[in-house]
């Protein structure tokens, strides 16, 4: 329970800080003169950080310990959501940074998170542990969506950013009382680049492996343009408020968070992980091509209706993935081995929110978008099923 709580903790953290340039994009790209749709751009380039971090990851998990590495990981988020606050509008060019910097950070907690997992979980309980920990994701983002749009309007978007910070810091001295209980297995390992790259080898070798990394590029590709495109959406294209952009937001998210605890249960207790990724991937498509198909006459209710399930989907299967991505991996290397299969997860990631904005500058739609990327969940989900028959 100590391991559950740190780690979820602090991925609940992260991913407040990833995602809190997405939910004030519209306010930030005022002030700073840029089109609202280059959150896509900044997307894509706080997963490069992600990718590069995740791969690396491995090596300082093993030589200072997952806690301390993920202390480290979330004041570097810190740091970043300081330099987009303290940033003045005529340095647009330097917003480049700032989503490098959190995601370097944000990269290694999944692999951290899981190595401590892995060593204190029971394994009849790994799918329901692991997407319990990873409901800080969804939560994370819910958090966003719901405080930071009223706080932006109250005191501005900058001391909302920095509030951000400022519960990073917190959050990572918290974090230290735990440390002496979980970071118990620390080794001196020599720095080389072999060392970094031979977790990825071990994943290519392992044909389990490589087809949940490749269902993790395709999902995570269609999670991350759902939250970083959905506020954008609903407010430029169907005239929705900012406020109520980010509940639909926060709705998407809290869906998320039920379909992760959900989804694990059901993996550990009815449903083999790879056949149940399957079924979570026809699901996400149908809902996809539900908001592809939002409308001006659509009520509140079915509109939050439709983020709620689509959250589910399309957010609850990162845990069920991870558990069994742990539970492939040689014995004492679930970090490492979470980290290269992170590094395929992220290029996804990296590659689905610009692809997902030249979509929307070339049709000036972004109901394209989340028609081409529920497709790609369908044929992934389609070739899962007819894999594990």
């Amino acid at each position: 329970m100590i391991a559950l709580a740190a780690t979820l903790a602090i991925q609940m953290f992260t991913s407040l800080a990833s995602t809190a340039t997405a939910v004030l994009a519209p306010e930030i790209a005022r002030d700073f003169r840029l089109p609202s749709k280059l959150i896509g751009v900044f997307v894509g380039l706080l997963y490069v950080g992600s990718a590069t971090a995740s791969l690396a990851s491995g090596h300082f998990i093993a030589r200072h310990g997952a806690i301390r590495v993920s202390q480290t990981c979330v004041l570097i988020c810190a740091c970043g959501i300081v330099l987009v606050a303290a940033l003045p509008s005529t340095l647009a060019p330097m917003l480049a940074l700032a989503p490098v910097i959190i995601g370097l950070g944000y990269g290694a907690i999944t692999p951290a998170s899981s190595e401590v997992l892995a060593r204190t979980t029971p394994p009849d309980r790994m799918a329901l542990i692991f997407s319990i920990k990873q409901t800080g994701v969804p939560g994370g983002a819910a958090l966003a969506g719901a405080a930071l749009p009223p706080l932006a309007l109250a005191l501005g978007w900058r001391p909302a950013l920095i509030s951000v910070a400022v519960c990073g810091v917190g959050i990572a001295a918290l974090a230290q009382s735990t440390r002496k209980r979980l970071d118990l297995q620390r080794v001196d390992r020599p720095f080389s680049a072999a060392a970094l790259i031979e977790p990825l080898r071990t994943v290519f070798r392992h044909r389990a492996l490589v087809e949940l990394s490749i269902v993790g590029f395709v999902y995570a590709a269609m999670q991350m343009c759902l939250m970083s495109f959905l506020v954008v959406y609903l407010t430029e294209a169907l005239d929705y408020p900012l406020v109520a952009a980010g509940l639909a937001l926060t709705t998407v998210n809290a869906g998320g968070i039920v379909g992760r605890i959900a989804w694990g249960a059901v993996a550990d207790r009815a449903i083999p992980p790879r056949r149940l990724l399957g079924v979570i991937g026809i699901a996400s498509c149908a809902f996809a091509f539900a908001t592809a198909a939002l409308g001006a006459a659509w009520s509140q209710a079915g509109l939050l209706a439709v983020a709620a399930c689509f959250g589910a989907t399309a957010i609850g299967w990162n845990g069920v993935q991870l558990s069994e991505v742990a539970r492939q991996a040689p014995p004492g290397h679930a970090g490492a081995i979470t980290g290269a299969s992170g590094f395929i997860t992220f290029t996804g990631v990296v590659s689905g929110p610009p692809l997902f904005a030249l979509l929307a500058f070339l049709t000036d739609s972004y109901r394209v978008g989340f028609a081409v990327f529920g497709a790609a969940c369908l044929i992934c989900g389609s070739a899962l099923l007819l894999r594990t028959r």
